[in-house]
């Protein structure tokens, strides 16, 4: 079982329907004890920053969220859900965060020729040895919606990038932990096979 984080922030359904058409069984909870005991955990978001924060806090899902990838748990984060595991955000004016990797959520330029928030799909080039990009084509393309960017501190973590006037982080891969800018579940087989090497990293491989 898959616990997908509901903390009211977020495109929860379509993130279990995805899950859901791969075969693989994924329940949205507000529980702190269900989503410890699931094999593996998905944090979604999309909005403001220090709302998701905030939300996090009164779902009691701060610790939840640092204890289950300290259990080394699979765990996925989603576009705002990548996001909130750095430690601040620009939006809102320096908003802490998790705080678990190294990093700064930056505001796209919005002196370029390109519109933001950066909305469609665009490629990235990712990293062939890392499990959640398994058996993707190269370059392939996936799904944002953003107006903000992550600059991980360690480049090392960082498993994809895109280029959206500026070239910046959009996956890290770390131990159990994987996150993505893009939104997997919007982004066509390609985001179907990103679920599916997730749900792969499951021991019980469900």
């Amino acid at each position: 079982m898959i616990a997908i984080i509901d903390y009211g922030v977020g495109n929860l359904r379509s993130v279990e329907k995805a899950f859901s058409f791969i075969g693989c069984e994924a329940s949205i909870s507000s529980d702190p004890e269900f989503v410890m005991q699931a094999d593996g955990v998905v944090l979604p978001g999309v909005g403001a920053y220090s709302d998701a924060m905030d939300n996090l806090k009164k779902a009691g899902m701060v610790d939840v969220v640092k204890n289950v990838i300290a259990d080394n748990k699979p765990f996925l984060g989603i576009c705002l859900g990548m996001q909130l595991l750095f430690d601040y955000s620009e939006e809102g004016g320096n908003v802490s965060g998790l705080g678990i990797f190294k990093g700064t959520i930056k505001q796209l330029p919005l002196d370029m020729d390109l519109k933001v928030p950066h909305m469609g799909w665009n490629s990235i080039k990712s990293s062939k040895d890392c499990p959640l990009f398994t058996n993707l084509p190269d370059s392939p393309y996936v799904y944002f919606v953003h107006s903000y960017y992550l600059d991980a501190e360690n480049k090392d973590m960082v498993i994809a990038k895109t280029n959206y006037g500026i070239e910046f982080d959009v996956a890290i891969g770390k131990g159990n932990v994987f996150a993505t800018q893009f939104h997997p579940e919007k982004s066509g087989e390609v985001g179907l096979n990103i679920l599916k090497n997730f749900k792969n990293l499951l021991k019980s491989n469900i």
